[in-house]
């Protein structure tokens, strides 16, 4: 029965594909209406939208030892027409959750796949209420700041975190209020928030064995009808928390010849001043590569990101941060906690480096 369900699942999820590609290839897709984002509804599902993620990535330390981790919620709808049946897969219900065990220099990590419905898949309206079967991620509001619970139990890879993430600082809106551009077309935008510098403390469970746990970590929220131009093959973007307790954002876009084909980001100073990058601003230069022995893909685990407010190099902290997704998003990715460097070679934060696109074609 399981093979069953994931089989229709996967079949749902290459129409998906397919119809991404259709998106993608269009080239007179009305542009946006640009209404501003509003709290506290934004913090929801979208379900007029397309695609929609959630992204929890950080770092956790307990007994000098440091893990990165990360649980993502996807939410996608199936475009498939109305029906009377409840039993209509009408929006699917994707998970990830990785840690990155830097002293055994292991990566372990899970997925799930589920349509809405029944209580066992959910992505909410209006609040951040995440689910697939016993993984959850919510958010309530206290102090007039965001704190989130994220507690994921692995399958396989004898891995569980319990976590409790609190907003240090205001929202982060990317782009021009929160419409963050993603290609050459107007209609080529997402819309898109952060909370950096995430505060956080919990459980993180390995073999069996707890560790009470404290980090840091970022959480991205991002929505969008049409996402990548048709010579995007994938991305490449880091969302780093600085020690001082400023925030960077930069990302591109990127063409099978490894050109950009559009970039971004954002730079928010401790104080609390945001400069927004345009398209040509962020400069992202690959350095030392590395090969995956599963994927046979190569991956850049070393940059130097040019932006105007800095200068800076991205060193993985551990090279073996692929993630096969295949058995639910249909990807294969890299995501790991990475080092930030200033231009001297001094450490100035830490936080996710995200690569797609290198193993295969990514479709959205």
């Amino acid at each position: 029965m399981q093979s069953r369900r994931a089989f229709v699942l996967a079949m749902i999820a290459a129409r998906l594909a397919s119809e991404g590609r259709a998106v993608a290839a269009t080239a007179d897709v009305a542009a946006p209406d640009r209404a501003p984002i509003r709290f506290p509804d934004a913090f929801g599902a979208h379900p007029d939208t397309r695609i929609e993620w959630w992204y929890v990535t950080g770092a956790l330390e307990a007994a000098a030892r440091t893990w990165g981790f990360q649980i993502t919620f996807f939410r996608a709808t199936t475009g498939i027409a109305a029906s009377s049946s409840r039993f209509a897969a009408r929006e699917l219900v994707f998970a990830h959750t990785a840690v990155s065990d830097l002293e055994q220099r292991r990566l372990r990590h899970d997925q799930r796949i589920a349509r809405s419905g029944f209580g066992i898949a959910e992505a909410s309206v209006g609040a951040t209420a995440l689910k697939v079967r016993d993984w959850t991620l919510d958010r309530r509001e206290v102090d007039r700041r965001s704190r989130y619970a994220a507690r994921a139990a692995s399958d396989v890879g004898a891995f569980a975190f319990d976590l409790a993430l609190v907003a240090t600082q205001p929202i982060l809106l990317q782009g021009a209020g929160g419409w963050s551009r993603k290609g050459p077309r107007s209609e080529q935008t997402s819309r898109y928030y952060s909370e950096p510098q995430l505060e956080v403390t919990g459980t993180l469970a390995l073999d069996g064995r707890p560790f009470q746990v404290t980090g840091r970590a970022w959480l991205d929220h991002e929505w969008s009808d049409a996402f990548l131009d048709r010579e995007a093959v994938g991305w490449d973007w880091i969302g780093m928390n600085l020690d001082d307790g400023a925030a960077l954002t930069a990302f591109r876009l990127r063409r099978a010849d490894g050109s950009a084909l559009w970039s971004g980001g954002s730079f928010r100073a401790a104080g609390g001043t945001t400069r927004d990058f345009a398209d040509g601003e962020v400069v992202m230069t690959p350095g030392r590569m590395w090969t995956s022995p599963a994927s046979s893909a190569r991956y850049p685990v070393e940059w130097t990101v040019a932006t105007p407010a800095g200068r800076f190099t991205v060193r993985s902290l551990q090279d073996d941060q692929e993630l096969d997704s295949r058995a639910s998003t249909g990807s294969i990715y890299w995501e790991g906690l990475s080092l930030l460097a200033d231009a001297n070679g001094k450490r100035v934060g830490r936080g996710y480096l995200e690569m797609t696109g290198y193993a295969q074609r990514l479709v959205l």
